[in-house]
C-alpha cells in the first residue's frame, strides 16, 4: 500500500534524500522547503506524487496551514518528518539572544507546530508515525555547539513524552538520532557565532575534538533505505541511531552518568529528609 508523507526540510540533506527514495516507490509526498524553486526538478520527474509546499517552520500558522493543505489533498497522513533544522555553531558565552532563540524557534518549535497540526488528523484515522530528526547531539553534548545541543535534547524530551501520550491513538513516534554525514549541516545552512578571543586556545582543541569525534561521515543516501524500514516496521523504534559513530558516544556518556549518580547516591538520598 502507497503511503503519504509529509516532510520538512526537503530542498537538501536527509529530507531530499527520504523524499525521493518514497516517491521512488510511489508513495506521495508533501514536501516542505523555504525556497521551492530546490524542488522543481523532482516536481518534473514524479508530477503528482510530489505537493511542493512553501514553508518556514517557524511560522506557526504556515505550519498548521501547509499540514491541512497535505491532508486536504491527499486525504491522510501516514508518516510525518520534523526534519527542518540547522546548526549553530559557537561557544555559551559567545551566543547572542537573537542566535539562542532562533536556533529553538526552528529545531524546536518549529517541529512542535507541525506536531501539533498533524496530530488530529492522524488521531482521527487512528495511524500514523512521526518522526523527528535530533542527533547523537540530542542525548550527550559537546563544545561549541551547546546551544544546538540543547535544542535538540528539547526536542528528546517532549517527543518521549509525546510517545505516551498518543500510543492509545494508534500513532506510532521515533526519534531519528543520526552521528556525522556529509550533509551540509556545517557548511553553507549552518550559522556561527563570532568567537571571543579569550577562547582562541579552546575553539582549536574543540575543533580537533570534533574531527576525531565524527571521524569518516556517512553517505546520506545510504540512509534512505533505513528510514523506509523503520516506517514500514509494525513496531518502530522510540530511537535509532543512524551511523556507527553515535552508539560508543552514548554508551560512554551513560555510563558516566551513571557512575556519577551512583558515586553521590547516598547524598542524594539524604535530600529526600526522611
Amino acid at each position: 500500500m502507497t503511503k503519504n508523507w509529509f516532510i520538512t526540510g526537503t530542498s537538501r540533506g536527509f529530507g531530499r534524500e527520504w523524499a525521493i527514495a518514497a516517491l521512488q516507490r510511489g508513495d506521495r509526498v508533501a514536501a516542505t522547503a523555504r525556497n521551492l524553486d530546490s524542488l522543481s526538478d523532482l516536481a518534473d520527474k514524479y508530477g503528482d506524487l510530489l505537493l511542493p509546499l512553501q514553508l518556514d517552520v517557524t511560522d506557526r500558522d504556515a505550519d498548521f496551514a501547509a499540514v491541512a493543505r497535505a491532508h486536504d489533498v491527499f486525504g491522510s497522513l501516514d508518516i510525518v518528518i520534523n526534519n527542518a533544522g540547522y546548526g549553530q555553531f559557537g561557544l555559551i558565552e559567545e551566543i547572542t539572544e537573537k542566535e539562542a532563540r532562533d536556533q529553538f524557534e526552528t529545531n524546536v518549535f518549529g517541529a512542535l507546530w507541525i506536531t501539533q497540526a498533524a496530530l488530529p488528523f492522524l488521531r482521527a484515522q487512528g495511524s500514523g508515525h512521526i518522526l523527528q530528526v535530533s542527533s547523537i547531539g540530542g542525548i550527550s553534548a559537546f563544545p561549541n555547539i551547546g546551544i544546538y545541543n540543547s535544542s535538540k535534547w528539547a526536542l528528546e524530551g517532549f517527543t518521549q513524552a509525546l510517545a505516551q501520550e498518543i500510543a492509545d491513538f494508534g500513532i506510532k513516534v521515533t526519534l531519528i538520532e543520526p552521528g556525522a554525514f556529509s550533509t551540509d549541516w556545517s557548511g553553507d545552512s549552518a550559522k556561527r557565532a563570532a568567537e571571543n578571543p579569550a577562547y582562541a586556545d579552546f575553539h582549536a582543541k574543540a575543533a580537533e575534538q570534533r574531527r576525531v569525534r565524527q571521524g569518516t561521515p556517512g553517505d546520506p543516501a545510504a540512509t534512505s533505505d533505513v528510514v523506509l524500514r523503520v516506517v514500514d516496521a509494525a513496531e518502530p523504534p522510540l530511537r535509532i541511531f543512524l551511523g556507527t559513530s553515535p552508539w560508543p558516544i552514548a554508551k560512554a556518556d551513560y555510563a558516566s552518568r551513571i557512575e556519577t549518580w551512583e558515586k553521590w547516591s547516598d547524598l542524594s538520598a539524604a535530600a529526600q529528609g526522611h
